[in-house]
Formats: C-alpha cells, structure tokens, sequence
C-alpha cells in the first residue's frame, strides 16, 4: 500500500461520503446538497436566509440556487423577518419538513452504523483529530505568509 497523506484521506472519504449520500438521496427524490439545505433549517423558527451561507460554508451563488430549487419543489417558504424588515426568513413547508426528517433519518443511520464498526476511543481521536485539523487552518498555522 501507497503513503496516503491525510488530505488524501480526507479527500477519499469525503468523496465516497457524498456519493453514498447522494444515492440514498435519489430514493427520496432529493440530492445530499437539498438535504444538507433542509438540515441546516430550524423546523420550529426558520431560519435567516443570510444565516444559512455561513451556518452550511457555502456561498450565496450556490446556497441561492439551491433555496430556488427547494423552493420551487414546494420543499421551503420564504418570509418577511418580522424583527429584521429588510431580511427573509426561510421556513419549511409540511411536505420540506418531511424531507427534512428523512434527510435526517439517513444521517442518523450513517452514524449509527459507524458508530457499530469504530470503537468510541477511536471516534474520540477522530473527533480530537478534526478538531486539531480545523484549527490550524483557523489560526492560519499551516501556510504561513512571509514579508520580503
């Protein structure tokens, strides 16, 4: 076996996650982007349409083509911010909230398979793991810019 480096395996991981995702995706007539958008929703309040870029780490491009799409599927409703007059308020329909939850269903069911073939002492290094990861890049140690 090769060396993988750990953006390989991030990479390759990550690739076959979406994949997986999106083909359990297609039996509910849905992608794993329209999940992950119906996911990221509060069911009881809505959620603030300028809220969900950041809260998803998508740009507004993507995130407003994937809202029209959902949106035309009847998935999602859009509503004035009764404490922002300027800002949208993005709510799911009954037929969104269903989506929602078998979106939901097929996560917690990925995890739950897991989470019966990792021990918990790896998963806690997992986790440790991609905490250490997300930091570095937060915090900018990993490529560091020098003057001349």
């Amino acid at each position: 076996m090769k060396d993988l480096t750990i953006d390989y395996a991030l990479r390759a991981t990550w690739q076959a996650v979406i994949k997986m995702y999106n083909e359990e995706a297609k039996n509910y007539g849905l992608t794993m982007a329209i999940g992950f958008t119906l996911l990221s929703i509060d069911p009881k309040k809505g959620t603030p349409s300028t809220a969900l870029g950041p809260k998803m780490g998508m740009e507004a491009t993507s995130l407003s083509r994937i809202l029209k799409n959902i949106e035309e599927r009847g998935y999602i409703q859009r509503k004035p911010n009764p404490k922002d007059g300027r800002g949208v308020l993005i709510h799911l329909t009954a037929l969104g909230l269903e989506k929602r939850k078998d979106s939901k269903d097929v996560v917690l069911r990925f995890n739950d398979v897991v989470r019966e073939h990792v021990s918990e002492e790896d998963l806690v290094g997992f986790y440790k793991t991609a905490d250490v990861i997300n930091k570095l890049i937060s915090d900018k140690k990993i490529y560091i810019k020098t003057t001349n």
